[in-house]
């Protein structure tokens, strides 16, 4: 068992990764403009995680409203995240292949499949990252299992606030 977990710290430049996407381009959350949005789910094997995405898939558009741009990232492979998003009619960015190293990298939890039925690789837990328009991590919460995960609405109304108040990173004290 691994306990040396480092996390991102809150206001901490988000790191220069790049994934590819369903749709053939590069998801590269550092490199976006503006109020940035990146979920980071189990992957095709979790059923709690395409619930999570279909809220998020219905609130988009109330994001993008906010000006905050959405996207999601999984370790699953090309087949399967393109698959999952053609079922789903996912309209967001969506990214695939993190690996162990990256998922590490962005402090996230790594669990082992249970079964050869569930997934053949290791896998992040949830995780979410808000990037501020500077690039810096305004909102992190990472989780060790697929059932606590923040409430989108909730956080699409405190980024609301965060925008229109200018509201500080908080956490860094």
């Amino acid at each position: 068992m691994t306990t040396d977990l480092s996390r991102l710290p809150a206001a901490s430049p988000f790191p220069a990764l790049r994934w590819p996407r369903t749709d053939g381009g590069v998801l590269s959350p550092a490199a976006m403009d503006g109020w940035r949005l990146l979920v980071i789910y189990r992957g095709a094997h979790c059923p709690l995680c395409r619930s999570y995405l279909n809220t998020l898939e219905k609130l988009q558009a109330d994001f993008a409203e906010a000006g905050v741009t959405v996207a999601a990232l999984s370790s699953d492979p090309r087949d399967r995240a393109m698959k999952e998003a053609g079922e789903e009619g996912w309209t967001f960015s969506l990214g695939y292949d993190l690996s162990e190293a990256q998922m590490r990298q962005l402090g996230l939890y790594v669990s082992s499949p249970r079964s050869p039925e569930e997934t053949d690789r290791n896998f992040a837990e949830p995780g979410l990252f808000v990037i501020n328009p500077q690039g810096a991590i305004q909102i992190v919460d990472v989780s060790n299992a697929p059932f606590a995960r923040p409430d989108l609405k909730g956080l699409l109304d405190g980024l609301k606030f965060v925008i229109a108040k200018g509201y500080p990173v908080r956490g860094t004290a």
